[in-house]
């Protein structure tokens, strides 16, 4: 019986390292990636700018996962992070050029701080497992981005609200996911967990300013 008390609390202190650990670089990495994409928006990059720190991202983020279990990682996603944030300036220069543009902005990252922070409390402090929603959320993001691909030739406006209330819908639900896989054992990695939270940060906050966007767009 001493051993499994041993077990369960040397298992539940690694837990709880793995927390701290997570959210501390997580916190690091946006408020980097929030500079970098700060310093693009003050430049005025252009969209192909911007398309190419995206895509040299997704280079980045391919090396993060690679080194993920190194010292190396550390340099790596500070890396990823700080050129996706860079590749934000010319989506924020647009809405920052619409009437309230900086508050709507503003506003976009406080829901989304917010939902965040709710989502993740729930998922830290009840411990439940969201594993179940896998499918449906892999599903989800099978459709949004079919859809978005489609949307881009159709352009339409109601297609294109749906789309990101359906982005917002899933990326909530992968902070969930993501959450509960860094409690419930299922990623045990600091480096790979703050690269999955941030990713959903990310995408929930780009969600939720187009659909903010949207309804401010006269």
């Amino acid at each position: 019986m001493s051993q499994e008390i041993l077990v369960s609390n040397r298992s539940t202190l690694e837990v709880n390292k793995l927390i701290k650990n997570t959210y501390m670089l997580l916190s690091m990495t946006l408020a980097f990636s929030a500079l970098c994409a700060w310093v693009a928006t003050a430049i005025g990059i252009s969209p192909w700018m911007s398309i190419g720190l995206s895509l040299g991202s997704l280079v980045l983020l391919f090396f993060t996962l690679k080194k993920a279990d190194t010292a190396a990682g550390i340099f790596w996603v500070f890396a990823f992070t700080g050129m996706q944030g860079a590749s934000l300036g010319y989506i924020l220069n647009h809405y920052a050029g619409m009437a309230n543009g900086p508050e709507l902005i503003m506003q976009a990252f406080g829901l989304t701080a917010a939902i965040f922070v709710g989502l993740s409390m729930y998922a830290l402090t009840t411990k439940k497992d969201f594993s179940f929603m896998r499918g449906f959320l892999f599903a989800g993001l099978i459709i949004i981005i079919v859809g978005g691909l489609i949307n881009m030739f159709v352009g339409n406006g109601v297609a294109y609200m749906l789309l990101s209330w359906a982005t917002a819908l899933v990326f909530a639900g992968l902070i969930l996911y993501d959450t509960s896989n860094i409690v419930n054992g299922g990623e045990t990695n600091y480096i790979r967990a703050t690269v999955s939270l941030y990713l959903d940060f990310l995408n929930l906050f780009l969600a939720i300013l187009r659909i903010l966007g949207m309804n401010n767009d006269d």
